[in-house]
């Protein structure tokens, strides 16, 4: 065992709840750039990646639907960096698992804006490309249980889901940035965009980067793991320990909140991909509304959003997880079909509209109160590890969604409601894992699977 070398939380309340606002933002901030990386891959691979990496001047479709088995590539890493960060942040700590993931995935974004294209370098072009994608995917499994677990075990009590909010509006800020700078390059004529426009925002990473390392540096580590640490140097100045690996704790006492979290991310992230990359792909081969106004409807949905996911988060301080993930869940299954009913239309006002709804309150309730829920389910020490594992395990499938939705829309001559009926299903699912979960909101975290000992 590492001897954590953290220094103490002190324990004024002012002091105590300068350093929550600031792991609050840390978490806020490093995730933004995490999530910038990865959606500025998903837009990419709806516009561009087709033409660059996989050309099919005959049917352009099956380039895109090859870029989105790239896509989906990196969702099969996500569960592998889920164990190997979840273990070193359970081990020796969250600080130094959340800045080896920022770092992971932003050098393999940067590298991706250097990247030539398959007509300059032939096959080795796609094959370079698959590799960043699974150091992506890699890296972003670690980051989102880190920056979740910073959030929520530095918050106060009865805040947890107020703090804990904040990672999730990282992830909006992100795709704020990410769908903003890529409409704006969108407007470059198509063979700018496709020989230089489109690199600015993967080579913009750098900069972004730089400024989630410098203040994640600045963190200590949570009080909740420096707890566990102590309880456990003490337990092994008395007696002979022996510390079991946390995925093996995890799976041998955590095994059914392991599953009810894995249900409700999938319901979760089924829903909002069809907002963050399907309705795109849809609008684009599909109606006469023009690419940039999906980028715009995005950007300002996911702008609303940022409020939205702590008005949940805080909501849910009130009256509980369980209540409000089953609210975003009956909004989502309600505007799955009109969804993509109104992209067929042609009616941009209505996108907007839509967009703004589907995204603001049916993904903002779910994800907002994800962090805060999720780790109120496992104990401290399989806590990193049980939370990475429940948001990433789902990705292996939710990984392949925007690659079979496309392949669905060919197979259907462009209708939606195979999609549309998928994502209702993965709604219920989500809804009924979370009617079965416990209400967690006034749990004590560091008793959390005591009893259960």
């Amino acid at each position: 065992m590492i001897e954590n070398q953290a220094p103490m939380v002190p324990q004024s309340d002012g002091a105590r709840t300068t350093l929550a606002r600031r792991a609050a933002v840390a978490s806020l901030v490093g995730t933004a750039v995490e999530w910038y990386d990865y959606f500025i891959f998903g837009t990419a691979s709806a516009l561009v990646f087709g033409d660059l990496f996989f050309p099919n001047p005959e049917n352009p479709i099956i380039g895109t639907l090859s870029a989105f088995a790239v896509f989906g590539v990196g969702f099969f890493a996500r569960p592998l960096g889920g164990i190997v960060f979840g273990h070193f942040g359970d081990r020796f700590g969250r600080k130094v698992a959340l800045i080896t993931t920022l770092m992971l995935m932003g050098t393999s974004t940067f590298l991706i804006g250097l990247l030539p294209s398959t007509e300059q370098i032939g096959m080795l072009a796609p094959v370079l490309l698959v590799i960043l994608r699974l150091l992506q995917g890699f890296g972003v499994g670690g980051e989102w249980g880190g920056a979740s677990l910073v959030a929520v075990e530095y918050a106060p009590a009865n805040k947890r889901g107020a703090y804990g909010s904040f990672p999730q509006i990282g992830n909006a800020v992100g795709l704020v940035f990410a769908t903003s700078i890529f409409a704006i390059v969108s407007l470059l004529p198509d063979d700018q965009l496709l020989s230089w426009g489109w690199r600015l925002p993967f080579l913009l990473s750098a900069v972004l980067i730089a400024v989630g390392l410098f203040i994640r540096f600045r963190l200590t580590e949570t009080p909740a793991f420096q707890a566990a640490q102590e309880e456990l140097e003490k337990q092994t100045e008395d007696r002979e320990v022996k510390e079991r690996l946390p995925l093996t704790e995890l799976f041998r006492r955590f095994k059914k909140p392991l599953l009810l979290a894995m249900g409700m991310r999938f319901g979760e992230a089924v829903f909002g991909y069809i907002i963050l990359t399907i309705g795109l792909t849809y609008a684009t081969n599909y109606t006469d509304i023009p690419r940039t106004h999906v980028l715009i409807a995005s950007t300002i949905a996911a702008a609303i959003a940022i409020y939205t996911y702590y008005f949940f988060g805080r909501l849910s301080d009130r009256i509980g997880r369980r209540a409000v993930f089953i609210i975003g869940s009956v909004v989502g299954a309600v505007v799955s079909f009109p969804f993509f009913w109104i992209l067929d239309a042609d009616n941009v006002f209505l996108m907007y509209v839509i967009y703004a709804i589907a995204y603001a309150i049916g993904v903002g309730a779910v994800y907002g109160v994800e962090p805060a829920f999720f780790s109120e389910l496992f104990g401290t020490k399989v806590r990193y590890t049980g939370v990475s594992l429940a948001a990433q395990l789902p990705s292996v499938l939710i990984g392949l969604w925007p690659m079979a939705s496309t392949a669905l829309l060919a197979w259907t001559g462009g209708d939606p409601w195979p999609i549309a009926l998928i994502t209702v299903a993965a709604l219920i699912l989500g809804l009924v894992c979370a009617w079965l979960a416990p209400e967690t909101n006034r749990a004590e975290m560091s008793r959390i699977g005591e009893e259960d000992k």
